[in-house]
């Protein structure tokens, strides 16, 4: 009984040292009792709202100075952790698995190492010239103050279009009245 117990024992410890996931071991003599381990979405937070580059050779925003690989891309959140790909609305979740062949079409088209490779690049080249970046940037919740820049510049835009045209019709008054004193003479 002891020999097939320690035979037991040395081929659990031989099984659970060649699995690289999380694992959960437990040995007890007696009566087995199974253990399953779940474990749920992911319980990353940001303290800070992220911020995201978009190098060009990927087409969608990575999330850079974090330690967590997070994407923004079509208005939603993908955040690659424990080998598993997770989405949400929020940047702070909640986080649902999804399964690889359902995200989108440009993030399935580079393995992670490629977009951490390309993200580095683009973070150097953001660091070193920060005022005159030139690529596009993302932090959530400034959406509202991209929207807001709009609207102002229509507004100026609407302004500017209304003086020329009271400039012009200034001038047309001008012309008829000039018009009106030659025609009397």
């Amino acid at each position: 009984m002891k020999k097939s117990v320690l035979v037991l024992v040395a081929v659990l410890i031989t099984a659970a040292s060649s699995v690289q996931a999380e694992t959960n071991v437990n040995v007890s003599i007696g009566v087995p009792v199974p253990r399953v381990v779940v474990s749920g979405p992911p319980a990353v937070l940001f303290d800070v709202e992220p911020f995201f580059l978009a190098p060009s050779r990927l087409g969608f925003y990575v999330g850079v100075d974090t330690p967590y690989d997070i994407i923004f891309s079509s208005d939603y959140y993908y955040l690659y952790y424990g080998n598993s790909w997770h989405r949400s609305r929020h940047h702070n979740g909640p986080w649902a698995v999804v399964p690889y062949r359902q995200l989108p079409p440009g993030i399935r088209k580079h393995r992670i190492e490629q977009i951490r490779s390309y993200r580095d690049r683009e973070y150097r080249v953001y660091r070193g010239d920060r005022d005159h970046y030139r690529g596009r940037s993302h932090r959530p919740g400034h959406e509202r103050k991209e929207e807001w820049k709009d609207d102002r510049r229509h507004d100026r835009q609407e302004i500017k279009e209304e003086r020329r045209r009271e400039k012009e019709d200034r001038k047309e008054d001008r012309r008829d009245r000039d018009r009106g004193r030659h025609g009397r003479d």
